[in-house]
């Protein structure tokens, strides 16, 4: 971010406006300073965008726990 001169997660709530996402100062500082539960891709897009970055460069993947033997697919419930 600092490299594009944004410093606070603030500045970023202008600039995603601009790009159609409308979210509060308090939803951008979560997004940015945690781990979201989820991230549609159209912010995704839009924060790519601002950053000139690709989502690669935003998006860490991590390993989660599992019960041994589960398939991640398999772990969600079937209606």
């Amino acid at each position: 971010m600092a490299s594009h001169h944004v410093f606070t997660a603030i500045e970023l709530v202008p600039l995603l406006r601009e790009r159609g996402i409308d979210l509060s100062a308090s939803q951008v500082h979560r997004l940015v300073s945690g781990t979201p539960e989820r991230l549609s891709l159209q912010v995704l897009s839009a924060l790519c965008a601002i950053l000139s970055c690709t989502p690669a460069d935003l998006v860490a993947m991590s390993r989660t726990s599992a019960p041994r033997g589960a398939h991640p697919a398999r772990r969600m419930s079937r209606p």
